[in-house]
């Protein structure tokens, strides 16, 4: 345990969040994400949901500020304008504790795995509810 870190960042991920550079992205998955087939990189956070991977993570992680959409997650299959609930608290959660709140953009499912597979790394949650998938670029942290 440490001071300030939420205990779902196990060391394998924090080492991963370290080692991204700027620009690099990752991608916090649903428990039917194929995140093996995606990644080379895929760290596991059992009995954690996506929303709390994501409000763990972009407490340390900086939202990049260089790009238009740092924060992207999956469009609903045949409804591209559909907000599933988990996608709105998504946004609720980057607005709240994003050091760089952005409005989240929509991607269709199949370019969402084609970015993803370009990802640092995949974090599989154990979220069950369906579009439950974020990818997130990484930004700079200033000097103090």
């Amino acid at each position: 345990m440490l001071i300030g870190i939420h205990p779902a960042l196990t060391p394998d991920l924090l080492r991963h969040l370290r080692a991204m550079g700027h620009g690099d992205e990752i991608v916090i998955a649903d428990a039917n994400f194929p995140a093996e087939a995606c990644a080379q990189r895929v760290e596991r956070l059992a009995g954690i949901s996506a929303t709390e991977a994501l409000r763990a993570i972009l407490a340390i992680l900086p939202l990049d500020s260089y790009v238009d959409a740092p924060a992207r997650t999956m469009q609903v299959v045949g409804d591209q304008n559909a907000i599933p609930d988990i996608v709105a608290e998504f946004q609720r959660i980057v607005d709240d504790t994003a050091d760089n709140p952005a409005k989240l953009q929509a991607v269709e499912r199949h370019r969402f795995y084609e970015e993803a597979k370009r990802a640092f790394c995949i974090v599989q949650t154990a979220e069950t509810r369906l579009y439950g998938n974020i990818i997130l670029s990484k930004g700079v942290v200033p000097p103090a």
